[in-house]
């Protein structure tokens, strides 16, 4: 039922506003919480870090221990950190760091403190995700008031976990800096390739079977696949009914399954691209007449790239 949309803007200026705008259009296919994943100008230095604390009163202690593990690495804050006023019990927190000696262990660190969970790390990516839907997390989290070039979306309809925002999608590949993932669908070899992926060092922070395929695919990717040969790969090796969308510092990927149940469509104009289960989603940001393309066969892949792609030019 989860809806999923992607978009991509060679202007590099509102993908905020526009991601929420697709999102919001498909409510109705999951009020219980949204997600979205913004790519905004890449640092040639640092990380920015999207994080999640269950305890908003434990913030101000939290902090000071991440800038202690940061000091550990060699690093520190770039910047004072900013977190939301929601006045939710959770809080969701940004911060700005510099350089790390060893990227994974500082997440373990970061990760093993009270209640903590680090949504998002990268040059450029960027994770807020909540409870409630498109236009309450905008409310609360100004996401249409990020500048990028391409983002992702994720509106979730509970069926399987509680309602959180760290049961929601978009889920980092962790610890791949840079790569996400938004999916609608579910895998059958999901226990299976997530012992594998354990046995071979990866470690995941929930049972949802989207982060498995986000960091399968960076996995793909670290050993010389490129995005392309990747997302084909996975039609094979990952059983199940699925579509998805994969973010990468470059672009998006997109893969479907061989039964080819869960829709998809996408707009491809001079401006960029627009990406949506539903095509009355594209409409809410394309009102003119425009050619839909409908990616309804099996085993269907494509990519995006954030500074324009011919259609079907490899990536």
């Amino acid at each position: 039922m989860c809806g999923i949309s992607g978009r991509v803007r060679y202007d590099g200026r509102h993908v905020g506003a526009d991601i929420v705008e697709l999102a919001a259009a498909m409510r109705h296919r999951g009020p219980d919480s949204t997600g979205f994943a913004v790519y905004g100008p890449a640092r040639e230095r640092g990380y920015v870090v999207r994080g999640y604390l269950a305890d908003r009163q434990a913030l101000d202690s939290t902090l000071q221990d991440v800038a202690t593990l940061l000091a550990g690495q060699g690093s520190r804050l770039l910047g004072e950190p900013t977190w939301d006023a929601s006045g939710q019990r959770h809080v969701l927190f940004r911060l700005e760091i510099d350089e790390l000696k060893d990227l994974k262990r500082w997440v373990d660190d970061v990760e093993s403190l009270p209640g903590t969970e680090i949504l998002s790390l990268g040059r450029s990516l960027e994770i807020i995700k909540d409870v409630g839907d498109a236009r309450e997390v905008d409310a609360k989290h100004g996401v249409s008031e990020l500048q990028g070039t391409h983002a992702l979306s994720n509106m979730r309809l509970a069926t399987e976990s509680l309602v959180s925002p760290i049961a929601s999608h978009p889920f980092w590949a962790r610890p791949f800096p840079d790569v996400c993932i938004v999916h609608n669908g579910q895998l059958t070899n999901y226990f299976s390739w997530r012992r594998r992926l354990e046995r071979d060092g990866y470690r995941f922070m929930s049972e949802n079977d989207s982060e498995l395929i986000a960091v399968w695919n960076s996995v793909q990717m670290a050993a010389g696949a490129s995005l392309r040969d990747s997302l084909t790969a996975s039609q094979q090796e990952l059983d199940g009914v699925f579509t998805y969308l994969l973010g990468t510092l470059d672009g998006i990927g997109m893969a479907k399954d061989r039964w080819a149940i869960k829709p998809l469509a996408a707009v491809d104009e001079a401006d960029g691209i627009a990406i949506a289960t539903e095509e009355q989603a594209l409409r809410s940001l394309y009102r003119d007449e425009v050619e839909i393309l409908n990616y309804d066969g099996p085993l269907m892949t494509e990519t995006w790239r954030r500074e324009g792609n011919p259609r079907g030019a490899a990536a």
